[in-house]
């Protein structure tokens, strides 16, 4: 087991809020001479790869950088590109993850635990998050990819202490401390830091990932509860109060028997109903029953709402909610009474990102006047700041033979000639992250900076 245990790839996922300065870190991993052979893979989350542009340029998903290190991007499944990354096993003795800035890190620490080939080959050493210590106050309290960042760490950076007063720094401290007493903590500004510091800390501890989360190494999903009902022929009743939602997600599904067996089978049969279209019902309308027939409930404002199903043949069978039956005093009614489930089941459901929280990307070729973006971009963040969380881009500026890198986080801007562009072809790429994006009024904005 010992030696099992040395030759496995030591694996760090590295997290944080948006603009917290994941970025800056990694391109110091890229760039600097550590001495170190790290693979990293990077993400984020949006619809144009600005971090490809901001870190290094590269078409392929894996290549080789010149202090070293290796650098890969997620284009699709994290498995998959470990996978890849093995076959290059000789190129690197570390590998450094860094996911989206609306991420939980629960599901990517969970990789290493639910897929046997990767435990073989690799062990979470630690979950590192960078915190923005300007503006995560803005998020901690009514943000729970924030909250869960910070909850899951292993190492907390506090980046950015050179817009923090000291007191203020104090009490974030403290808070954080009181969410993750056992994380270590450092002091940061332009993610400096020592490698040592976020590298073989030997830091994961799966018992206490499962004290955050009992539900940690469960797969998530699209359902909170079920329950086993045994029904006879004929019509029956499901019956719903006031609740959270103004619909409840529901498929009714037969099941085999009450075995092990079938009712897995009849799990996956759920999770791809769910994923289907929705039949929205109004009240007083059938449900529809069998795989395949997914049910949007839509309630009353007030008052009971009934939903209708007809049972063909007598047997077991399964109901998949959305929500937990008792957020709506929800109760299964047949001809004369109530029928009470054999037997229920709550479920880890899918993480959902504030909806609020959308991402505008934009792409343009031409050259863009100088005067004009700068007067665009300053009453952008003037009028809007508040609600962009993360705004960053590469620019082709007229008159200038460098691209034009710049990264913004509410109304902190930073900007800067970057490398020449060479044989590149020049263009325009820009990223918003936010709340409440208006599309078409930043690409519009955005078009009127073109040099005519």
């Amino acid at each position: 087991m010992m030696n099992t245990a040395d030759t496995r790839v030591p694996v760090t996922v590295l997290t944080g809020f948006l603009g917290s300065g994941k970025t800056t870190l990694l391109n110091r991993i890229l760039t600097e001479n550590h001495g170190k052979k790290i693979a990293v893979i990077e993400n984020e989350f949006g619809e144009v790869g600005i971090d490809n542009d901001l870190v290094i340029g590269a078409e392929e998903e894996i290549f080789e950088m010149n202090n070293g290190c290796i650098c890969c991007t997620v284009r699709g499944d994290l498995i998959r590109i470990l996978g890849h990354l093995m076959k290059r096993r000789d190129k690197f003795d570390y590998i450094m993850i860094e996911t989206t800035g609306m991420a939980d890190p629960g599901p990517v620490a969970q990789t290493f635990y639910v897929d046997d080939d990767m435990q073989q080959k690799l062990h979470l050493d630690a979950i590192v998050t960078l915190v923005d210590a300007k503006h995560i106050w803005e998020h901690i309290d009514d943000s729970d990819e924030a909250k869960e960042q910070v909850a899951f760490a292993d190492v907390i950076l506090l980046n950015k202490i050179d817009l923090v007063a000291p007191e203020d720094l104090e009490k974030l401290e403290a808070r954080i401390k009181s969410m993750n007493s056992m994380a270590k903590i450092y002091r940061s500004r332009d993610a400096v830091v020592e490698m040592e510091k976020i590298l073989d800390v030997g830091g994961f501890n799966l018992d206490r990932a499962l004290d955050i989360d009992p539900k940690f190494m469960e797969p998530e999903y699209p359902f909170e509860w079920s329950g086993i009902y045994q029904l006879n022929s004929g019509t029956c009743e499901w019956a719903m109060g006031e609740g959270p939602d103004p619909s409840m997600g529901a498929a009714l599904l037969p099941l085999a028997n009450t075995g092990l067996a079938a009712k897995e089978a009849t799990l996956m049969d759920a999770v791809l109903t769910f994923s289907e279209d929705e039949q929205e019902l109004e009240p007083g309308e059938t449900m529809r029953l069998g795989k395949g027939q997914f049910n949007q409930l839509i309630l009353n404002d007030a008052g009971e709402t009934v939903f209708n199903f007809t049972i063909q043949a007598p047997g077991y069978y399964m109901l998949f909610t959305e929500h937990h039956p008792d957020e709506f005093e929800a109760r299964l009614r047949g001809a004369e009474s109530f029928i009470d489930p054999l037997e229920t089941r709550e479920y880890k459901p899918d993480h959902e990102h504030d909806e609020e929280v959308t991402s505008v990307g934009i792409t343009i070729a031409g050259d863009l006047q100088l005067e004009k973006i700068n007067g665009w971009l300053s009453q952008l963040l003037r009028v809007q700041g508040q609600d962009i969380f993360r705004m960053k881009g590469v620019l082709s500026v007229r008159g200038w033979d460098e691209r034009y890198v710049f990264q913004a986080v509410h109304m902190l801007f930073d900007g800067r000639p970057d490398r020449p562009w060479g044989k590149e072809l020049r263009h325009n790429k820009m990223i918003f992250i936010g709340r409440n994006l208006d599309r078409a009024a930043l690409e519009s904005g955005f078009r009127e900076c073109l040099a005519s």
